[in-house]
């Protein structure tokens, strides 16, 4: 399913974004853009979402 997110933030590596799911729920979504990092996580607040960004440590440098 396509996703469109909505009040993108980019906070170093990691994009945040909000989106509603296939209930129809609000989600807010943390993913890395760093090549060869597949970190990616649903949060039910965006506070979750941008700490989860902020804390984010690559594993491959």
């Amino acid at each position: 399913m396509l996703r469109r997110f909505r009040n993108v933030a980019r906070i170093g590596p990691v994009r945040v974004g909000t989106a509603n799911d296939q209930q129809g729920r609000v989600k807010h979504t943390a993913v890395c853009t760093a090549p060869r990092c597949d970190f990616s996580a649903d949060y039910d607040t965006r506070a979750a979402a941008e700490l989860a960004a902020r804390t984010h440590r690559c594993p491959i440098r």
